[in-house]
């Protein structure tokens, strides 16, 4: 195997020397979508399982070994003392488990939102919520996106109201809500177009839920402005097409 480690908060790999843009996790390759399952072996630990996504030099890295050390969130979050959702995923985008893109930001939108939530005054049980968020959100995989029509990031903004108001499938109002929470996530998420920013796309559903919840539950998160710093680190960025870009208003 290369020579691959990564660079927390900047989401880079180096392969014998040279930095790269966060692609392909083991050679820094760009990623190519198939338009079929076919079996692939993790480049990291082995598994082979069937998946759409590998790097364009054929490695595959499983969604268990690209979310490898996600369950950090639970110390980060529990000690978090801030109502702001976007602080507190920048804290996490700033961890080690996260990279440029992956499923694991399928479970931060949805932490990050139970985490501010708590701290503005909903009632729920924080440790269980986390548990709820982890669980619900890594059953999500990567490339559903482009693959389910269901950007991971929006669902998350739904699995989150889920949780906090107790939804389940034969909930009535919390079943509701919670649809409409990812619905309008997602309809945000897709007014902008793609090709997919797991950056971009989680910042839109976290803000997003934080005007629902204010109208909806009758909790008030805090929101700061929105200013990404990941655009060097992605190949397909929007630039000035993203409302989070530098020096751009929303």
């Amino acid at each position: 195997m290369p020579d691959v480690w990564y660079n927390a908060g900047r989401s880079l790999c180096t392969n014998g020397g040279k930095t790269m843009n966060d692609e392909c996790l083991i050679c820094g390759a760009p990623l190519e979508y198939l338009t079929s399952d076919e079996r692939m072996e993790c480049a990291v630990c082995g598994k082979a399982e069937k998946s759409k996504t590998r790097c364009q030099n054929g490695h595959y890295v499983c969604g268990e070994c690209h979310t490898s050390g996600m369950d950090s969130l639970f110390a980060l979050c529990l000690a978090e003392t801030s109502a702001d959702p976007v602080e507190i995923l920048r804290k996490m985008m700033a961890m080690d488990f996260c990279h440029m893109h992956g499923p694991e930001h399928h479970v931060m939108v949805a932490s990050a939102l139970v985490t501010a939530y708590h701290n503005a005054g909903g009632e729920i049980d924080l440790a269980d919520a986390l548990a709820q968020a982890y669980s619900r959100g890594k059953e999500v995989p990567g490339g559903v996106c482009g693959f389910w029509g269901a950007c991971g990031a929006g669902i998350s903004a739904g699995i989150y109201v889920s949780i906090v108001t107790g939804s389940n499938p034969l909930a009535k109002e919390a079943w509701g809500l919670s649809n409409q929470m990812t619905a309008r996530a997602l309809a945000r998420i897709g007014a902008h177009g793609g090709p997919r920013c797991c950056k971009r796309d989680s910042y839109l559903a976290v803000t997003e839920a934080v005007g629902f919840t204010k109208e909806k539950l009758g909790v008030e998160m805090d929101l700061g402005k929105v200013i990404c710093v990941h655009s060097p680190l992605n190949n397909q960025c929007l630039k000035s097409a993203c409302p989070f870009h530098p020096g751009k208003e929303e």
